[in-house]
């Protein structure tokens, strides 16, 4: 059973995030939810979706704006002001580079700003930026949402690898989404205070339908799809770390076996333009989507050929639509399916050949492919709800909370 939030009421949470979409900013919006109904006063500061963009009402305004505007769908804004926070605005690239200082000294005036009980800072950027400003002057919890090092290699990932180890001082919890996600931390010398809570989806949200057939008609893209077309969808940002360009090399080898099966890839990213010229017969990209649910539901397979993670969202949210999922060995994988299903579903890194092997054996084989939507439906319900999760992020809170903090310095380095 799902911890309860107690302890939050009252309370002023600051969620610091970059980036602003995808399944940081999924999860980060499910805990403003949850928080914000367990009485918490939730802030969150991001950087702006879109230059010249507004969020009316709630606080955020992106540099240059002149009036209220609509962000981009699934983005942190957008989603955390519909969620009751309020959101104000962080100015910080995705990348590091030369605006380090001028992004501490921003986060540094944001915190002194809003005064929270507890500082969550998610991803790279906002745990670089952010805790070189407060250096444990607030209780603080960093969530890494994958290791910044796993992203490169050479210097830089030493360079980063550097950097955790040293600012782990200045988190009171290191928040995993896997155990395999600790264990790469720990591998890499992080000393940390750890916790492990695994992703949650909405499970009210995604969910099976009795009409696959009705949602493929609905979906423009399909139109020339028919309800026996094999399909298999790939939904996550078009970049590298997804690996949609391993997904395209091995598509020729589903095509040869099935020639009328079709990939779709559902999303956008710095990605696309190459991913468009590289995509052969029977490949669609379909861009963003405001509610890949329907896209899952019509899926017969979905799949996520990932370089590295820590707990992808895409597998959980279409294990919960009862779809089959075929994902890479990356930290999380492993833990986000159900045990029968590691032979069948996870094939090493940047390997094609497997990769299309696996793909061909759960559109050919109809009796594995419906015990493997049977399971992922029950592994999801039983392991991945949101509301587990967030009340285990209540509880990491509530520990932090205890802890003696009177001896830390409450001034924060300008």
């Amino acid at each position: 059973m799902p911890q309860q939030q107690d302890g939050l009421a009252g309370l002023t949470v600051l969620h610091m995030a970059q980036p602003v979409e995808g399944g940081v900013a999924r999860v980060v919006a499910d805990l403003v939810r949850a928080q914000v109904r367990a009485g918490a006063r939730v802030v969150v500061g991001c950087p702006a979706p879109a230059a010249g963009r507004a969020l009316p009402g709630r606080g955020f305004t992106a540099p240059g704006s002149s009036g209220p505007g609509v962000p981009p769908p699934d983005t942190l804004p957008q989603a955390a002001a519909r969620a009751g926070a309020e959101v104000v605005h962080w100015s910080a690239r995705r990348a590091p580079g030369p605006g380090l200082p001028r992004e501490a000294a921003a986060a540094a005036r944001l915190v002194r700003a809003v005064r929270p009980d507890l500082l969550h800072l998610h991803s790279a950027k906002a745990g670089l930026a952010a805790r070189l400003a407060v250096r444990g002057g607030v209780p603080t919890v960093f969530q890494p949402h994958a290791w910044s090092f796993d992203a490169v290699g050479g210097a830089t990932a030493e360079a980063a690898r550097a950097w955790e180890r040293h600012a782990a001082r200045w988190a009171d919890r290191v928040l995993c989404v896997s155990d395999a996600e600790r264990r790469v931390g720990r591998q890499a010398g992080v000393r940390a205070r750890w916790a492990v809570v695994r992703n949650g989806v909405d499970l009210a949200r995604f969910r099976p339908t009795a009409d696959r057939d009705g949602v493929r008609a609905a979906l423009p893209a399909l139109s020339d799809a028919g309800p026996d077309t094999p399909l298999v969808v790939c939904v996550g940002r078009l970049c590298p770390q997804k690996g949609q360009d391993v997904l395209l090399r091995a598509w020729p080898a589903v095509a040869a076996a099935l020639p009328a099966a079709r990939l779709v890839l559902v999303g956008e990213g710095p990605d696309h333009r190459r991913l468009l010229l590289d995509a052969p017969p029977g490949v669609l990209l379909a861009g963003t989507a405001r509610d890949t649910v329907p896209w899952y539901q019509a899926a017969d397979v979905v799949v996520l050929p990932s370089r590295w993670e820590g707990m992808a969202l895409a597998p959980l949210e279409a294990m919960a639509c009862g779809r089959p999922v075929v994902t890479t060995d990356v930290s999380g994988a492993r833990e986000s399916l159900h045990p029968d299903d590691a032979e069948a579903c996870v094939v090493p890194v940047a390997d094609a050949a497997a990769l299309s092997a696996a793909l061909v054996r759960l559109l050919t084989d109809r009796p594995l492919r419906t015990a493997a939507s049977l399971r992922a439906l029950a592994h999801a319900r039983a392991q991945h709800d949101v509301a587990r999760a967030a009340a285990d992020v209540a509880a990491v809170y509530r520990d932090v909370l205890a802890l003696p903090h009177p001896v830390r310095p409450r001034r924060l380095p300008r």
